[in-house]
């Protein structure tokens, strides 16, 4: 329950002009020259703050094509805390783990699976806007489906001459939003350990971030409660320093013998 609180306020706190929703109106003040730690996008009429990963991709001042800022915050902030960003102040994130809790058959993910976003992180985040003439931010034109909750589908309801320009492009976006919406409710966190770039990016730092899960072996029993439990197929006992670790909890929570803090 903690957790969850976190969750909805980072949400509010990083959505705080929920009224724009009604109007299709784009907070553009002085905060937008911050990047927020999780996934929200830029384009949304609620957000205050920037998505990192939009900020990476677009083009600064003097003809840049690469954001250092946003680098620089992503890293200071993926040292500090890796992936518990994730599993505390993401709202995409508390998005889908809204829609896991939805009844229905649920399926493991192949490991392999979770190095696409490893990929995304490469191609589509850092060579394909440095390599095009205008530094288009690719993966957001192309994939983020965050982008088309938050800001595509708010902004085309609100705006009815909007509707008439709709193309392939944006039918893509839809189905790609589609089927994330569709694998989170039978897979745990999809977009996040499957397309995620900046999960990717805390992914590679959660080794070394401040915030850290801790494993007392001395203390462990083999119970395997803290397997059984985790949501994201892991062995905290051996994997308590994964990329794909969110830091939610729920293993140091039922351990008996308080072996993981």
């Amino acid at each position: 329950m903690k957790r969850r609180l976190i969750q909805l306020a980072a949400t509010v706190l990083s959505n705080p002009y929920a009224a724009n929703f009604f109007d299709g109106k784009i907070y553009r003040g002085g905060l937008k020259n911050f990047c927020a730690p999780g996934l929200n996008c830029w384009s949304c009429p609620a957000a205050a703050l920037s998505c990192p990963i939009g900020a990476l991709q677009t083009v600064g001042g003097a003809g840049a094509k690469f954001s250092f800022y946003a680098a620089g915050f992503t890293i200071l902030i993926g040292l500090l805390l890796g992936r518990a960003v994730c599993g505390f102040l993401c709202p995409f994130g508390f998005f889908q783990e809204l829609l896991n809790k939805i009844p229905s058959p649920k399926i493991f993910l192949p490991k392999k699976l979770l190095r696409v976003k490893f990929f995304l992180l490469i191609f589509f985040v850092l060579i394909l806007p440095v390599a095009s003439e205008f530094g288009s931010p690719t993966f957001c034109q192309y994939i983020c489906p965050a982008g088309t909750l938050e800001a595509g589908l708010p902004l085309v309801v609100a705006h009815e001459d909007f509707r008439g320009v709709l193309g392939d492009l944006f039918a893509l976006k839809v189905s790609v939003l589609l089927a994330v919406i569709f694998f989170c409710v039978v897979a745990h966190r999809f977009f996040c350990r499957v397309l995620c770039p900046l999960g990717a990016i805390y992914g590679l730092l959660n080794k070394f971030s401040f915030y850290q899960l801790n494993f007392a072996e001395e203390k462990c029993v083999a119970c395997g409660r803290c397997k059984k439990n985790c949501p994201l197929d892991l062995d905290p006992t051996k994997d308590f320093s994964s990329a794909e670790c969110v830091r939610c909890g729920r293993c140091k929570k039922i351990c008996p013998t308080k072996a993981l803090s």
